[in-house]
């Protein structure tokens, strides 16, 4: 597996982690239906509806850290706290795998519907992500999805920042990041320059550049290590469109799908796998040090690792350029 520098934080991680929000989930449409956008379309309690199967987490986990992708991104928000559960509990069968992993997770949103950034909330979420995952001590703590609260109360020493800074201090954490949903909330954040790093979704991707206008530049300016989630484009730049399938706040316009047929073509002549060409096109950029694409089973985690280790000759990035172009995500275009 190759491996970058998250930023100023100097961790080495590798190119390829595993993003856990849809981990142990049998099917991409349950994938699909674990996070409804609308909320008053919520199945119910999320802890107690979760799709997630605990056996095929913990399967899922073993085999992406032996395959390489030692990263683990997770949050409690993931599966009403299940994610966090099946990690902790694939961490502890396998002590052998578990020193040789990062696992980041999130603060200060819990449920869909539930977000708490005050200091005693995020000294709370804290604690109990300690006790699910097994872990004392964290490289990095997100703050996550803070869209529509006031930022001061966010950034407040009274607020989430504050009660990071206070885990800082007593050695809890020692990097702190933010990680929003929304690239239009995640900008202002970055550009603030008081986070090491960033998890960077629904912004980054052979088919979505829109990073580039304030994301990337903040990062550069004040090196901030980015992590881009999302970069598979809910699998469609891992097979190519596929029918039957709900991809996920997505509406793949012909134009785009086409666009993506030709990619493929491309990958064929060269015989490198679609998978590996997205994922590497995204930690091309220096300052993105990891894509953490959302496995579900052991065999997307063994697949999205091993992409992360293929050799690309230059001449293919030179080849792809052309192809690569900006979309309006998750609208009919």
């Amino acid at each position: 597996m190759k491996t970058k520098i998250l930023g100023r934080t100097g961790i080495e991680i590798p190119i390829v982690g595993l993003g856990a929000a849809f981990l142990g989930i049998p099917t991409a449409n349950q994938a699909a239906e674990e996070y409804p956008e609308d909320p008053n379309n919520l199945r119910g309690d999320e802890f107690d509806t979760s799709y997630m199967e605990e056996a095929l987490g913990v399967q899922t986990v073993h085999a992406a850290i032996e395959a390489g992708s030692t990263l683990i991104d997770t949050a409690p928000l993931y599966g009403g706290a299940r994610s966090e559960t099946t990690i902790g509990r694939a961490l502890q069968a396998r002590p052998d795998l578990a020193v040789r992993c990062t696992v980041t997770t999130k603060v200060g949103q819990l449920t869909m519907d539930t977000r708490n950034y005050s200091f005693d909330a995020i000294l709370r979420d804290v604690e109990a992500s300690q006790k699910r995952l097994g872990i004392e001590n964290f490289d990095v703590l997100y703050i996550h999805d803070p869209m529509e609260i006031p930022m001061e109360q966010v950034m407040g020493v009274n607020g989430a920042l504050g009660a990071l800074r206070k885990l800082q201090q007593d050695g809890i954490v020692k990097f702190v990041g933010v990680a929003a949903n929304d690239p239009h909330t995640n900008a202002p954040y970055i550009e603030t320059g008081e986070f090491d790093a960033a998890i960077v979704p629904e912004a980054w991707s052979v088919l979505n550049q829109l990073a580039a206008e304030r994301i990337l530049p903040a990062a550069e300016k004040h090196n901030v290590g980015l992590v881009v989630a999302t970069p598979l484009e809910r699998g469609l730049l891992a097979t190519g469109p596929v029918s039957d399938i709900n991809y996920l706040a997505r509406n793949f316009s012909q134009r785009c799908l086409d666009r993506v047929a030709n990619i493929q073509t491309l990958c064929r002549d060269y015989n490198i796998p679609m998978v590996a060409a997205s994922l590497q096109w995204c930690t091309r950029h220096p300052q993105v040090a990891a894509t953490i694409p959302g496995a579900r089973t052991p065999e997307e985690a063994a697949e999205n690792a091993r992409a992360g280790a293929v050799e690309i000759p230059e001449t293919f990035w030179e080849d792809l350029e052309p192809l690569v172009q900006h979309f309006e995500i998750g609208v009919d275009r």
